[in-house]
């Protein structure tokens, strides 16, 4: 056989992979860089301006809020997801039809999304269903999206419709630990609280991180649900990174924006690292 073909059979994944390497280039990658450049450049002139974007985005109080609200949203939609999702998943594995259950949980994600919205808006608003029901009982109205409460709204959005999958992925990491050690604990007087904290906990921790980068990331998906249930300028409460550069965009704010994009950029990666190298260290 010739050197050739050898060398072609090593390497001919890469031809399967050239289109998707392409895609990925053209669309993102080289799309991103410019928009590197373009954080350093005036947005009319292209002229080259260093820092100064940087420093108007962040002297910017619009940025400070939409900044401060998405890690707030961060720090209080992942937990609740982690710990609702996994108790949720730990009870249905002990029932009998688990399969049928998997199959509603994926219900929230078959959902369009305008038809969840109108339900939120139906439920939420300031003349809604629960206000209504609130009035009846003697209780002052809440203006839901109006109001602080907005933003527990949109955590409340986020948590059902990413929850179904969420305990999938749960229940897909509890179902392949070996029910021979699990059994070979309860011979040995292991109770449940034990056989969840020493068995199967400690077995879930690669399922962990895959729950956590992935609620991590669709955490910055959720500005079409705010968007279409409170509009461009939000309660203060929920106005988020995605509010901010859709208004930017509509000023052709290009340069912050920008600017803006790298910074996040930056965060996200540099988040996914460090949480990277404390699982790695864990391991």
């Amino acid at each position: 056989m010739s050197t050739g073909k050898i060398c072609y059979q090593k390497f001919q994944y890469i031809v399967f992979l050239l289109p998707s390497f392409l895609g990925v280039s053209i669309f993102i990658f080289l799309p991103f860089l410019d928009s590197v450049r373009r954080s350093f450049c005036a947005s009319g002139s292209g002229k080259i301006v260093g820092l100064q974007n940087y420093k108007v985005i962040f002297a910017n109080e619009a940025f400070i809020l939409a900044l401060k609200n998405t890690g707030r949203f961060i720090l209080a939609c992942i937990p609740l997801l982690m710990v609702t999702s996994f108790f949720v998943s730990y009870f249905i594995t002990k029932l009998k039809y688990i399969r049928l259950i998997k199959s509603i949980l994926l219900f929230p994600l078959a959902v369009p999304t305008a038809a969840l919205l109108l339900i939120w808006q139906i439920l939420f608003s300031d003349g809604g269903y629960i206000n209504n029901i609130l009035a009846q009982h003697g209780i002052g109205e809440v203006s839901f999206l109006h109001s602080s409460a907005a933003f527990w709204v949109l955590v409340g959005s986020y948590i059902w419709k990413n929850l179904g999958y969420t305990v999938l992925l749960w229940i897909t990491g509890m179902m392949s630990v070996s029910d021979s050690v699990i059994e070979a604990a309860k011979v040995d007087g292991a109770g449940e609280w034990k056989i969840l904290t020493r068995i199967i906990i400690p077995n879930l921790k690669p399922t962990f991180y895959t729950i956590t980068i992935i609620s991590f990331l669709n955490s910055f998906k959720v500005f079409r649900e705010a968007y279409l249930v409170a509009g461009a300028y939000p309660h203060e409460s929920m106005y988020l990174m995605q509010h901010l550069f859709n208004n930017w965009f509509v000023n052709m704010d290009l340069d912050k924006m920008a600017a803006a994009a790298v910074t996040i950029f930056t965060f996200i990666f540099a988040a996914i690292v460090l949480l990277r190298r404390v699982w790695d260290k864990e391991m």
